[in-house]
């Protein structure tokens, strides 16, 4: 088997302009694009990004509306967690008082009879 021979100055340098040779080569074959396809491309290119920002408003309404409705349920929450108006305490006379107690009293002898 024969040893590596490391390419000179000039063998690098003739395969460089053989592949800058190829390269434009495949430039030139390359076929002109055609006008309506590029028009077919943009108006697709611009149907998804329209349907992409729809997506995007659409996803950020139910967002606020999800935030919203968590307000109203907390904002109803402390409502009801808001303790009742207290009722005026009616304080009984002193009369009142000896008759609900004579009543007990008699009440109650009435039972032991």
């Amino acid at each position: 088997m024969a040893a590596y021979k490391a390419p000179d100055f000039n063998e690098r340098a003739a395969a460089a302009r053989a592949a800058k040779q190829r390269a434009i080569e495949l430039l030139r074959d390359k076929p002109v694009a055609d006008p309506a396809a590029i028009a077919a491309r943009q108006a697709a290119r611009e149907a998804k990004e329209a349907a992409e920002a729809e997506r995007r408003a659409a996803k950020r309404a139910a967002a606020e509306q999800a935030k919203a409705d968590k307000k109203a349920a907390a904002l109803a929450a402390a409502e009801a967690a808001k303790p009742a108006p207290k009722k005026e305490v009616v304080v009984p006379s002193a009369a009142e008082l000896k008759a609900a107690r004579d009543a007990r009293y008699a009440a109650r002898k009435a039972r032991q009879r």
